[in-house]
C-alpha cells in the first residue's frame, strides 16, 4: 500500500540524518476499539502528543516530507512507516481552542500485557525522544528505494530497518494513518488542556 495524500515526500525541502522515529495515534472517537481508520485526510491545525513506555515494530522507513492542512498550509515533517507495531502504555493528548475555552482530549490504551497494535502505519512527526534500537538499519539510502511499500521521492535522504524498538517514547506529530489500529483497554477523557502525555 502506498499512501497518496496524507503526507508526501518533497525533494530539497529538508534533509534528516538518522532521526529515530516512533509511532503516533490519532483521536479516534467512534468505533475506535478495533477496525480500519482512514488512509487519506488533511491534517488539522493542531499537533498532538504521543507517549508509550515501549514501542516495537517491524518494517520501518523514514524520510523527509510535507503534511498539508485543510487550508493549504504546509508543515515540514519526518514521514515514518512501520508495517507492524505494538505499543505498551499508549497515551495520546491533543489541545484545542473552542468557543467555550481550551479543551483537551486524553486517550490511553494498551496497558499491562495487552498492548495497542497497528498495521501499515504512516506518520508525520516533528519531534521525538526515547531510547531507540534498530535492527539491520540502512542510513542514507534513496527515499524511493526504501524497503517499505510507502516510499519517498527519488534523491531524498532516507533510512530503513528490519526492526525498531523505542523505550520511553515521547513524540509530537501532525498526522497518522493506519490500515488497522487496535486500542485495547481504551479510555478517553476530556480535560481542561493542562494534562498531556509528557
Amino acid at each position: 500500500m502506498k499512501f497518496p495524500s496524507l503526507t508526501k515526500s518533497h525533494a530539497g525541502r529538508v534533509t534528516l540524518a538518522a532521526v529515530p522515529v516512533g509511532i503516533v495515534a490519532c483521536v479516534l472517537l467512534g468505533g475506535v476499539a478495533q477496525g480500519a481508520v482512514p488512509v487519506s485526510f488533511a491534517v488539522s491545525g493542531s499537533q498532538f502528543q504521543i507517549g508509550a513506555s515501549q514501542l516495537d515494530g517491524t518494517g520501518f522507513s523514514q524520510y523527509a516530507g510535507i503534511a498539508t492542512d485543510s487550508e493549504g498550509g504546509e508543515h515540514t515533517v519526518a514521514i515514518a512507516n512501520i508495517k507492524d507495531a505494538t505499543l505498551t502504555d499508549l497515551c495520546q493528548s491533543v489541545i484545542s481552542e473552542t468557543p467555550l475555552g481550551t479543551v483537551g482530549v486524553l486517550i490511553k490504551a494498551g496497558g499491562g500485557d495487552n498492548p495497542a497494535t497497528a498495521t501499515d502505519l504512516q506518520i508525520g512527526m516533528t519531534g521525538l525522544k526515547g531510547d531507540a534500537t534498530f535492527g539491520n538499519i540502512r542510513i542514507g539510502v534513496d527515499a524511493s528505494t526504501v524497503q517499505t511499500e510507502a516510499k519517498g521521492s527519488a534523491g531524498d535522504f532516507a533510512q530503513d530497518s528490519d526492526t525498531i524498538s523505542i523505550t520511553n517514547l515521547q513524540q509530537t506529530a501532525w498526522s497518522t494513518q493506519a490500515a488497522v489500529f487496535t486500542l485495547n483497554g481504551m479510555s478517553l477523557e476530556l480535560t481542561d488542556g493542562s494534562q498531556g502525555c509528557f
